[in-house]
């Protein structure tokens, strides 16, 4: 026994939705997205009496956000490990300010918890208190760190950190990079200048969760200038929302790999969708 959700409730339902969804930083192709999702999922359906159409929307939604965010995973030791060659070479893309360099430091703390070591290149030679960072970093964590002069040539630097870890079986390099605008014709040719140099075997493109439909409109475009493979968010913890990380993977078709959760080197975390979605319902945003 049950009831067939009408359209016109379902219209309603969907018309509330949508300004939830935007007010939540989700992008507007992803809320239409996500609509037309709902109404396939849902238009028509028989519901058992008593059930609320809103929770039907709900779980109609998480399902559909859960199917958007498990992009196939990049499982990062596995792949390091069963890399035909090695050093397997990282590189690290985005603009400035959105933690990139310590993301960097981050990672390569959580490489060593998995037994594999790295050597970090300090490739943002534009900025010397860039080069200091990393190297204050690499000496908390016991990482050696391969850098030349501020103003020199960032391929140079990634090159002489893959013959370092040549010449000392260190398995993996990780290349930081200037940060930059997907609109700098300069920088992004220096990019293209170090992933030809380096050969990376992973691309990362690093963004703030905070900034809304900018991260996504700059991964999209970094994707386009240089290709990425996987997305790293950070400051998650303190978006609320969510939205972003949504519409980031759903604008690139990339998987988010890790996520930024704090300040600490331990606050970094493979991405889990299922945690994602819960994280979403539990602040009540996404409903």
């Amino acid at each position: 026994m049950g009831r067939h959700l009408k359209e016109s409730t379902l219209d309603d339902a969907l018309d509330d939705l949508e300004i939830v969804l935007l007010q939540s930083d989700v992008a507007l192709p992803v809320a239409e997205k996500l609509e037309e999702n709902l109404r396939r999922d849902l238009l028509g359906k028989k519901l058992r009496w008593g059930a609320d159409v809103e929770a039907a929307v709900r779980d109609s939604l998480a399902q559909s956000i859960r199917s958007i965010l498990a992009r196939p995973p990049i499982d990062l030791p596995k792949a390091i490990r069963e890399s035909p060659t090695h050093p397997y070479v990282i590189l690290f893309l985005g603009v400035n300010g959105t933690g990139k360099t310590t993301t960097i430091a981050k990672i390569a703390g959580w490489l060593k918890h998995q037994g594999i070591v790295s050597v970090i290149a300090a490739g943002d030679t534009f900025r010397a208190g860039a080069i200091e960072q990393l190297l204050v970093h690499g000496e908390r964590l016991g990482i050696r760190v391969v850098r030349q002069q501020e103003g020199s040539d960032p391929a140079a630097v990634a090159f002489d950190a893959i013959e370092h870890a040549r010449a000392k079986g260190v398995p993996v390099v990780l290349v930081d990079t200037a940060g930059r605008q997907h609109t700098n014709e300069n920088l992004v040719a220096e990019a293209q200048k170090i992933r030809r140099v380096a050969k990376p075997q992973l691309t990362l493109f690093v963004g703030d969760a905070l900034s809304g439909n900018d991260v996504v409109e700059q991964a999209r475009l970094f994707d386009e200038a240089l290709g990425i493979d996987g997305l790293v968010l950070t400051k998650l913890d303190a978006d609320t929302k969510g939205g972003s990380a949504v519409s980031t993977v759903y604008a690139t078709k990339k998987p988010i790999v890790f996520v930024g959760t704090g300040q600490g080197y331990d606050d970094l975390a493979p991405f889990d969708p299922d945690w994602m979605v819960r994280r979403l319902f539990q602040e009540g945003t996404a409903a």
